[in-house]
Order: C-alpha cells, then sequence, then structure tokens
C-alpha cells in the first residue's frame, strides 16, 4: 500500500516486518533449520515510540507481544498478503497442506487468512504444553475479542478455527485514526444518537439526579473496582439500567447525557428492526447487533423496550414457548453485555420481573411537578423571547401540565408564529395555542 511509505505509517511497516521475521524463525525452528534464536520470542519486537495511529491503538489497549502479533496477522492479508503466503506451501510427504498451519483460503487471489491456530502454530510450534497454554490465553475473554478488537466467529465450534479479522472500526482508526461507525441496517438497527444540550437543560428531581450520577460513577470507576481491586470474579462488568416514566420526560435526554459526559456513544436500537414474526429472527438480529456492538463500551438504548421485553405468556403452542425461549436468549446477551445497557418503557409493569431484577438501577422519571415545570418553561419559552403584556406566567406553569418534550414542541410552534410576525415576541394567545396542540395529542381537556 502506497500509504505504507509515509511517516506516519513507519511503525507498521517496521511491525510487519518484525511479523516477517517472527514467522521465519517460527517455520526454521519446526523444521529443525539453522536459525540464531531458540524462541521466536526471542526476536525483539520494535519500540513503539512515535505518535502514528497504530502506536496509539497500542499504547491505548496495552497488548502485549504475543498479542501484538496476533493484531499483525490480522493485519498482514489486507496490508501485506504476501507475509503469510508462506503458509500455502505443501508437505511433500504426503502431497497436502499443513494441518498445523490452520489458516483458510480466500478470494480469487487465494489469500491465505489466518486463523487462531496459525498463530498457535507460530507462537508455540509443537510443544504441546506451550499451545495449551495459548489455547487457554487465546480464548473469548482475551483483550482482542473481549475489546471487540477480533471480530468473533461463534458458529466455529472450535476455538482453533477462528478467523483473525479486525472489526471494521479498528482497521480504520490504525489506518486513518478516525473510528467509523457501523451503518443502520438489518445487521445493526441502532442509531447513534446525541445532544447539544447538557445536564442543567435536564429538569428532573433529586432523586433522579443521584441515580444517574450512579450509572455515571459506575462508568468512571469500574475499572478500579473491578481490575485494580480484584472484584471481577464478584462483579460484572456490565451495568443494565430502566427508565420508566410518561413520554416527553427526559429518558433519552438523560441516556444521551450520560454517553456526552463518560465519552461513550450511545445508539437508540430500532425495534421496529429487531423485532420479527418469524421464529428466530429477533433473536438473530438481536445477536448480531450484540456481537458488533461487544467491547466498543457503547451504550445501548432500548426504547419501548416492553415491546420485547415484555411479560412472558403461557406456553400454550410451540410459537409461544419459542419467543419465551427468545427472550430468555436476550436476557442473557444483554447480561453478558460488558458495556451500559438501558431499557425504557412508558410503563414499569409491562417489564417482564424475571428481567426486572436483573437491573442494577430502576429510575422513575416522573411528569414535573411545578417546580420543575416553572424552570422548563423558563428554559424553553420565557428566556427565549419577549413576552407580551398579556402573557401570566404564573398562571401558565400552574394550570398546565406539561413535559419536557411537549415543551420543546410548543417551542417550535411558537417560534414559527414569531417568526411570521418578524418580531420575537409572543402573546398569550400564541403560548396556549401551542398548549392546546400538545393537549390534543393524548386527549386532554384544554
Amino acid at each position: 500500500m502506497e500509504v505504507i511509505n509515509n511517516i506516519k505509517y513507519q511503525s507498521l511497516e517496521d511491525d510487519m516486518l518484525w511479523l516477517d521475521k517472527v514467522v521465519d524463525v517460527a517455520l526454521s525452528l519446526y523444521f529443525k533449520n539453522e536459525s540464531d534464536y531458540n524462541s521466536v520470542l526471542e526476536v525483539i519486537p520494535p519500540e513503539i515510540s512515535d505518535d502514528s495511529f497504530y502506536n496509539e491503538f497500542l499504547r491505548k489497549h496495552n497488548l502485549n507481544a504475543e498479542e501484538r502479533l496476533v493484531l499483525l496477522l490480522a493485519l498482514a492479508p489486507i496490508l501485506k498478503p504476501q507475509s503469510l503466503d508462506i503458509f500455502k506451501i505443501k508437505n511433500k510427504n504426503l502431497n497436502t497442506e499443513f494441518s498445523e498451519f490452520g489458516g483458510i483460503k480466500e478470494g480469487a487471489k487465494n489469500t491465505f487468512i489466518p486463523t487462531l491456530e496459525t498463530a498457535i502454530f507460530i507462537l508455540g510450534g509443537d510443544n504441546i504444553s506451550r499451545r495449551i497454554e495459548l489455547f487457554n490465553k487465546f480464548n473469548f475473554q482475551n483483550p482482542l475479542f473481549a475489546k471487540g478488537i477480533l471480530l468473533k466467529d461463534k458458529e466455529k465450534r472450535e476455538i482453533a478455527d477462528q478467523t483473525l479479522r479486525l472489526s471494521q472500526d479498528i482497521l480504520d482508526f490504525i489506518l486513518t485514526g478516525k473510528t467509523s461507525m457501523p451503518e443502520f441496517g438489518s445487521k445493526f438497527p441502532a442509531q447513534e444518537i446525541q445532544s447539544k444540550l447538557d445536564w442543567e437543560d435536564l429538569v428532573v428531581n433529586d432523586s433522579v439526579k443521584i441515580s444517574l450520577s450512579e450509572i455515571q460513577d459506575w462508568l468512571s470507576y469500574r475499572d478500579v473496582i473491578l481490575d485494580e481491586w480484584e472484584l471481577k470474579n464478584s462483579l460484572k462488568r456490565g451495568y443494565r439500567a430502566l427508565f420508566y416514566g410518561p413520554p416527553g420526560t427526559g429518558k433519552t435526554l438523560a441516556a444521551t447525557l450520560i454517553g456526552k459526559s463518560c465519552d461513550r456513544s450511545v445508539f437508540r436500537i430500532d425495534l421496529s428492526m429487531v423485532v420479527s414474526k418469524y421464529i428466530g429472527e429477533t433473536e438473530k438480529n438481536l445477536a448480531g447487533l450484540f456481537d458488533i456492538a461487544e467491547g466498543k463500551e457503547w451504550i445501548l438504548f432500548f426504547d419501548e423496550a416492553d415491546s420485547l421485553f415484555g411479560k412472558r405468556t403461557q406456553a400454550k403452542g410451540s410459537n409461544d414457548r419459542y419467543a419465551n425461549q427468545e427472550i430468555s436468549y436476550l436476557l442473557q446477551r444483554i447480561e453478558d453485555y460488558q458495556g451500559l445497557v438501558i431499557l425504557a418503557t412508558n410503563l414499569k409493569d409491562n417489564i417482564d420481573e424475571a428481567f426486572g431484577r436483573r437491573f442494577q438501577t430502576t429510575v422513575q422519571f416522573n411528569k414535573p411537578g411545578e417546580k420543575e415545570r416553572a424552570k422548563l418553561w423558563d428554559n424553553y419559552i420565557f428566556s427565549k423571547f419577549e413576552l407580551d403584556n398579556d402573557v401570566d406566567k404564573s398562571a401558565i406553569i400552574n394550570e398546565y401540565e406539561i413535559t419536557g418534550g411537549e415543551l420543546i414542541n410548543i417551542l417550535r410552534f411558537c417560534s414559527i408564529r414569531a417568526a411570521k410576525r418578524n418580531a420575537r415576541n409572543l402573546n398569550n394567545s400564541d403560548i396556549l395555542a401551542g398548549i392546546k396542540r400538545e393537549y390534543a395529542k393524548t386527549n386532554k381537556t384544554f
């Protein structure tokens, strides 16, 4: 690749040369050829010195030499496929490929794609105890898999058959310094949500603020608690929260603000693309979502979650039994997810009790009281416009029960009215008309 000549990629070039040397030593030792080394681990890796994207990635994930070699094996078919052509040689005695090399052939060019077996061979040769040690080390709990650096193929029955492939976002970062997001679609039925608002714009009572702060604290101090204090055998890394309450009370905004404050992407799951009438498809759709999200530290936000995680029905037929089985599977996937999962629903009672017990935090978002409404009206309306003398702020606050979501709609309506008059002022009629429109949507008496 032409970009490798650029100084920003010199460290990656050096590491690929290191991989070539390690492969050469591994084969020499295996075939009992003359070598200056007794072990591939004697081949010293290049220093992580410059500020390339690749070295930034290595420093961030603190990979050891063995993990670094496995990473390079996954990069080789993309950056330097000729480095692995040596593994295409045949055993002359049997006229077959060397099974111990692992790997698969792919594409018109018959490119060698390494598997975990390839890595085990390079690092362990035919030393059985060493190979067992490596197989135990490179299971799905290894950081390369656990952090989503390498893609998991859970259909492979043997861990040795796992192809070494980088997730697209990791590859993009190593090559460009930018992390790409998966495209919205059936394979990833979720979209990233963000907000320009800050915590002061979320108007909720103190108990909600305390609960949200607890979630932030877990994300901030989790690594200390689990890793430095070594409590990972007692506590899971993942965290599950239930947000419940009427529409427009701040559930979605709270999720985005948690992500914003902790520098984590928040993805809202489109349940219309997840839930399927076909047996097995819902499970498949969610499994794909979690496979992509795994290791990314993303916050997964399931809005109107009761449509998927509602109370299970009494099994009266095969479809009911399978639906309940799907829910059980999904509950387990959520429980195994190492990031934050937030389920939001209008009614807490709609959520299956078996799953409800698995929440670390449940947060009730109530309709704003008089104190909260006063702040909301000031944030969205009163501080944004000049008010005519007929506007009675106290009466509006006291008489009309309005949520934050409804006030945003009122803001839009009133803004249009003011813009049509070419004057940034509102009268009582403007505001009441906006309130009346919102009341009509939920059949409330105005």
